[in-house]
Parts: structure tokens; sequence; C-alpha cells
């Protein structure tokens, strides 16, 4: 991930699947609340934007290159280095169809700012596991706004992340958090998996200044009314906001903010909340999942117990 690169998320709309009958094993978490920049490695170099070559031939998004002059190419920085000589190959996958593709270095060169190699953006961490040293983080999956899918990825990293501008939120008109990598791109922790419930993976930060654990609350014990959303609209600064929780079910909710301080900073939820803690009598309740387009005051979350049913 470049260094200072501003991030930018989009809403994801999830369709959750059926709950299970296990529970949970662990007992205590530490609620977290700061933003993270995201960032998943892919394993090839994807076309992000249509692209037409000098012949009318198309490079299309979502295709992606294999191979330069026979040598399997996985990253933008390896192809680059690569473009030797005047006369090149290019292997690209469309679909189920392989095609070659001749072009100049110069050709080559000028579809080099149209492709990527990395899925990144902004979310929330959630929780980290004080035995496991283990993280949940988003309460659900990353799509990848190419392939329209959950990317395959090679390598996951996650970084603390500065808020250094909020886009307030309207309805009709969801806002977002305008963010950069802080402490010079120290890793937090890697990502081992992109589940339907948020990213996991291992904590690998020695960091005493963590909040306490507290109990999770089962989702028969979460009362309708008064709890608190932790999440960052300042720097890296994690504060506590009120919420009503107005509707449980299985193992979702729904609340609104009702705190005057978010209400005037950012209209309600934004982009880039997700995965932000909620608390209940001292309890971990669940992370935020995603807002209501029309009523940005208005918000859903997962239950705890549920998104820890998808941890590696």
């Amino acid at each position: 991930m470049r260094h200072m690169r501003k991030l930018f998320t989009i809403i994801l709309l999830i369709t959750f699947l059926g709950s299970h009958t296990v529970y949970a094993e662990a007992k205590k978490l530490i609620p977290m609340g700061e933003s993270i920049g995201i960032q998943l490695q892919l394993p090839f170099v994807y076309v992000a934007h249509d692209v037409l070559l000098p012949n009318g031939e198309w490079l299309k998004k979502g295709d992606f290159i294999t191979e330069l002059n026979g040598r399997k190419i996985n990253s933008v920085s390896s192809l680059k280095e690569e473009l030797n000589g005047s006369n090149l190959t290019l292997s690209i996958q469309k679909k189920d169809e392989k095609k070659q593709l001749a072009l100049t270095k110069q050709e080559a060169s000028n579809i080099l700012p149209f492709l990527k190699d990395e899925t990144d953006g902004i979310g929330t961490l959630t929780y980290i596991d004080p035995e496991s040293k283990q993280y949940g983080a988003l309460g659900h999956q990353i799509i990848d706004g190419v392939l329209n899918a959950p990317p395959k990825f090679i390598e996951g990293s996650i970084f603390l992340a500065s808020i250094e501008q909020i886009k307030k939120s309207s309805p009709g008109h969801p806002g977002y958090k305008i963010s950069v990598i802080e402490n010079n791109n120290i890793r937090l922790g890697n990502i081992k998996s992109n589940d339907l419930y948020g990213i996991f993976g291992q904590w690998e930060t020695n960091n005493q200044s963590l909040r306490q654990p507290i109990e999770i609350m089962h989702e028969k014990d979460i009362q309708l009314g008064k709890a608190e959303l932790y999440t960052a609209i300042e720097g890296s600064k994690v504060e506590k906001f009120e919420i009503d929780i107005i509707k449980t079910e299985d193992s979702f909710l729904q609340f609104v903010v009702t705190d005057k301080k978010l209400l005037d900073k950012t209209g309600g939820i934004l982009q880039g909340m997700s995965g932000s803690p909620i608390i209940q009598d001292g309890k971990f309740v669940g992370a935020v999942t995603h807002m209501f387009v029309e009523q940005p005051s208005k918000g859903a979350a997962i239950s705890v117990v549920e998104m820890l049913k998808k941890k590696p």
C-alpha cells in the first residue's frame, strides 16, 4: 500500500444467511472502533477500467493479465519491469477465453494506469480476542468493485488509519470517511479470511493501551433501548456515541443514532463505519454492518456471537 494513500469506501449491501445453533467460544473480547486501512494483494494483474487499444480491440474491466512474453506476471510493478523490447505479447484471460495480444512497448506502457493488483479500502476494527490474539473487522464481506465479487487474494494486511475529512451523510446520499494510513505503514495484522461476516486475522502489534476485554452479550439478552457505538470520526481517536436499539431479529439488529455530536458531524452512519462495535450495559453486543440510505441516522448490525462463527 502506497504511503499516505487516500482511501475511499463504498457501501456494500449484504444478504446474510440464516443463523447457526453453535455459540461463540470466546467469553471476553476487547472492543475496538479504530479506523483501519485494508489491503488485499490479488493473485493477478486486473484491468480496472475498459481500455480501447490502437488496433480497435478492447481490454474490458475484469480481464486479467497472466503472462508477458511467456513469463508469468502477478503484479503491476513486475509487469512494468518486464516491458523491454519493441514487440511484446500479453496473455489475457477474458472470462472463459484466453487471448494473446501483441503490443509495442509504448502501447503497453499506456495501459499501466488502468491496471490494478490489489483491493484496498477503509473500515473499522471490531474486536481483538485477548487470548488468541485474533481480530475481527467490518462485519461484512469485502466485494471488489472491479470484479463485483469477493476477491481471491494471496496476502492481506490491516493498518491504522487516521480520519482527515468527513463527507456528511444525508437522505439518499451516503457520506464517507477520507483517511490516510498512520505510523509509517506499520502493519497491525494479517488478513486470513474475507468471509460473510467480515475480515479476520492475527493481531501482530503489542499495544499496552488496548481497552479492557468485556463479556459478550448473547442474542437472547439484547434489549431494545440505549446502547453505545464505538468509532473514530476525527483523527484516530475512538469515541463513544449514544444509539437506541429499535429492533432485534435472530442474529441481527437495527438501531438509530441519537448522539447529537455524531449526527451533527456525520449525519448518522457513514461508509467506513462498518465494523464499529456496539456495547450495551457494559457487554459486547455486535458490529455495525450497513446504513439505511434514505435514513442515514438508522443502521443495522450483526451480533458478535454470529460474527464469531465465521472466524478462521
